[in-house]
């Protein structure tokens, strides 16, 4: 048995609920408990003996008093994402060193969770023309991957044709378990692993189901990894569906690899670890950072180690791309909150897995969901279904009889698909049809046995076929059917976390929607994936769901900006992605919500689907730096000391305190009063290469009347800016009778007078959390 199968098997449901689900742990200790504390010091207050700050912080460990005769543990010393350390101690040292001068601010570890071939011609990107070879596929830009590690030996991970390694460069190949130096190569040129946090919090690495090194075990990094920048792979499936050449959408893009999670069986992700990976990607000069995790939405961003991280990151103009969390369609759910960081959503691709059925009578045909592995074919299958119990008609939980359903294919009427999926394995049926609904979200985890599910309507098909039949009824089934260009589509996914931002509903969240509901991507063949019977089946890519599958999606598109536009900030970046979104699906309607099939809103979508080739050349763009995030940290209140925690204890002043950031985006808070108004400030610079003249066209929400002063913006030169106002005038009793709030918004375009360009931004009202 080769080292990659002998490790334990995690099964789907364990894997799942380790990349798919966000739990924020926080855990209580005692007056002489040693536990794991994030430290962050005042830069300025550095002793003048010492040369370093890490001199400076051991010896302030060591000078610790241990009246249990147990010395403090130095784990790590953050010198970009903070000025500061880790290290493990008891409360009675911890009183000590906060009483120190030169300490700002006290974290205590906490928990977060990992949050995955079609998708690049979904998203328009082509060898030819367009962003792809103006940005020469992402050429020499460096992502930073903050996850699970990497399975270096992926065919997505191969450096034919690619460049020396950029001397720019200052990341390293760590060795490890099963991995050395010899697994990096000019497509994968950093590789480090972060485990102190996990050891010193009593955990350890386990030496069957992980591996101590960069290598990932889980496989949520390879994939996140081999989607923003994988190289070309052709011949890529998951078990005969989506078959086709896979590639990353930047494919000449180069990755650096930080893990931070490892298999413990506990849900735990420490934010010690995650802070030392994001600090180690900033010193070794990555442009661009990926993180598809995250730490509790209602955590201050001042005490959010992520926000910390990015806020870092953003000030030496690396782009960091966040998933927006998975705890949809609720509101007010979104994660990764921080205008700083781009915040992203997920949503469905033009492609869809099936298999088709064809009834007794050789004429009647449905087509349905399914992305069952096996090659096999059903043919001329007895059919049964419990016509006339209710509880037997919809496959209630222990309701069917084995003896009556085996050898055959039972339909079951419409009801709660997870439990009928058991209710029929419990049973032992040859394979099942369910006539379900686009709210009841399906992963190909959930194909461990051969079934269809198939549309309500297609249901009553079935039905009358089965009433009406004068021979007992039969079906039969083939699947591994892979439907290309299916509508509507995209769609936002039922699991896609939800705006506005809890912590500053002022600025909307998410930003964009990305692909992110069963796509291919790179995967570990070190354990069976797809459960199948009583076995599983191993592959070398899968299908996957979540915004964790976005996120990377959206870090190759703007490494592909990057590249093409070197200058440009994340804050242009994104804005760029931002103001040329689309909003419509390929049947022209609204982009739907897949959870309710109605129309989706600026809320659940931000600005809208994102459209790398317009996003080349946006014509103006929305900017940012440091000193605006800085007035909006005051307009939000925020005390001279959280301030200087989040900008590392560097000098600041509050210019101008503002919640109105430079965002392209309009949110309008409601309150109970029957009218208000409020006035947006905005500043436009254009990037394009000539001169040119912009006009406001204003589709105004309801219930709101909306002035843009000036209506017409002329631009001289490249790079000169113009600023204007957004009056909102706001009838609140009008809102609520005319709107149902969630879908009450409108748009602000820039129209480029005789040229094509349309720079759009949402203005979207809702009520105050």
């Amino acid at each position: 048995m080769s080292l990659a199968m002998a490790r334990h098997i995690i099964t789907p449901s364990m894997l799942l609920s380790l990349i798919f689900l966000l739990i924020y742990v926080t855990t209580s200790s005692s007056a002489d408990e040693r536990r794991p504390y994030i430290i962050h010091m005042d830069k300025s207050a550095i002793p003048a003996p010492f040369a370093t700050h890490d001199s400076w912080y051991t010896s302030t460990i060591s000078s610790l008093s241990a009246p249990d005769g147990i010395a403090a543990v130095h784990l790590y010393t953050y010198n970009h994402v903070m000025n500061g350390f880790s290290a493990v101690m008891s409360q009675a040292q911890l009183n000590q060193l906060e009483r120190m001068p030169g300490h700002l601010a006290t974290y205590p570890e906490t928990y977060a969770q990992l949050h995955t071939t079609r998708t690049p011609q979904f998203l328009g990107l082509n060898r030819h023309v367009g962003l792809w070879p103006t940005a020469n596929f992402g050429n020499d830009t460096i992502i930073g991957i903050i996850d699970t590690g990497i399975w270096p030996e992926s065919e997505m991970f191969g450096d034919e044709g690619m460049p020396p390694v950029p001397e720019r460069w200052k990341g390293a190949c760590e060795t490890g378990d099963e991995f050395n130096s010899s697994n990096c190569n000019r497509k994968l040129i950093g590789a480090r692993s972060f485990s102190k946090g996990l050891k010193e919090g009593g955990l350890n690495i386990s030496k069957i189901g992980d591996y101590d090194s960069p290598r990932d075990f889980f496989g949520h990094g390879t994939y996140t990894a081999s989607t923003a920048a994988g190289s070309r792979t052709p011949n890529a499936d998951y078990f005969g569906y989506a078959k086709g050449t896979a590639v990353g959408v930047a494919p000449m893009a180069r990755l650096a690899i930080y893990k931070v999670l490892f298999s413990t069986f506990t849900r735990k992700l420490f934010a010690i670890d995650i802070l030392a990976g994001m600090d180690q990607a900033i010193a070794d000069g990555v442009d661009l950072m990926s993180l598809s995790l995250g730490l509790p939405g209602l955590l201050p961003y001042d005490e959010n180690v992520i926000a910390l991280g990015a806020f870092a990151a953003m000030e030496r103009g690396i782009f960091v791309s966040c998933s927006a969390g998975n705890s949809g369609p609720q509101a007010y759910t979104i994660y990764n909150g921080a205008p700083w960081i781009t915040t992203v959503a997920a949503a469905t691709i033009d492609r869809d897995y099936a298999a088709s059925i064809t009834l007794g009578d050789g004429i009647t045909t449905v087509q349905g969901k399914s992305i069952y592995p096996e090659s096999i074919y059903i043919s001329d299958v007895p059919l049964y279904y419990g016509h006339g119990n209710a509880s037997k008609e919809i496959c209630d939980l222990y309701t069917l009889d084995p003896k009556d359903v085996a050898g055959k294919i039972v339909f079951c009427s419409f009801g709660n698909i997870h439990s009928q999926i058991l209710e029929v394995n419990r049973t032992g049926a040859e394979g099942a049809i369910f006539a379900t609904d686009s709210a009841q979200f399906l992963n190909p985890d959930d194909f461990f046995m051969p079934f269809v599910a198939i549309s309500i309507k297609d249901g009553e098909i079935m039905k009358r076929y089965i009433m009406k039949s004068a021979q007992p009824p039969t079906v039969d089934i083939k699947f591994q059917i892979t439907v290309l260009g299916s509508k509507p589509a995209p769609q936002v996914a039922n699991f896609s976390s939800r705006g506005p931002n809890i912590l500053s509903p002022w600025i909307l969240k998410p930003d964009i929607v990305a692909p992110g509901v069963n796509i291919l991507a790179a995967w570990v063949p070190n354990r069976g994936f797809q459960p199948i019977r009583n076995d599983y089946l191993v592959s070398e890519y899968v299908l996957a769901s979540g915004t964790s599958i976005s996120s990377p999606l959206v870090v190759g598109v703007a490494a592909l900006l990057r590249a093409a536009h070197p200058n440009w900030s994340p804050a242009a970046i994104r804005s760029a992605l931002m103001t040329t979104a689309y909003v419509t699906d390929n049947i022209h309607g609204p982009i739907l919500d897949l959870t309710t099939g109605t129309a989706a809103t600026p809320l659940d979508y931000g600005a809208g689907h994102i459209d790398p080739n317009k996003a080349m050349d946006p014509g103006l763009v929305y900017d940012l730096d440091r000193q605006d995030y800085i007035n909006f940290l005051c307009g939000l209140n925020y005390t001279t000391h959280r301030i200087k925690i989040i900008t590392r204890g560097l000098n600041y002043t509050c210019t101008k305190a503002t919640l109105d950031l430079n965002y392209p985006s309009f949110m309008v808070i409601l309150n109970n009063t029957n009218s208000s108004s409020v006035v947006f400030t905005r500043v436009l610079t254009n990037v394009a290469d000539s001169p040119s003249i912009y006009r406001a066209v204003v589709k105004a929400p309801t219930g709101m009347r909306v002035v843009v002063d000036p209506p017409e913006l002329k631009f001289d030169s490249k790079y000169s800016k113009q600023g204007f106002t957004v009056n909102v005038q706001i009838d609140v009793a009008e809102v609520i009778l005319k709107s149902d709030y969630i879908g009450n918004y409108g748009y602000l375009s820039w129209y480029e007078d005789g040229g094509n360009r349309v720079v759009r931004t949402p203005i979207v009202s809702a009520f105050g959390p």
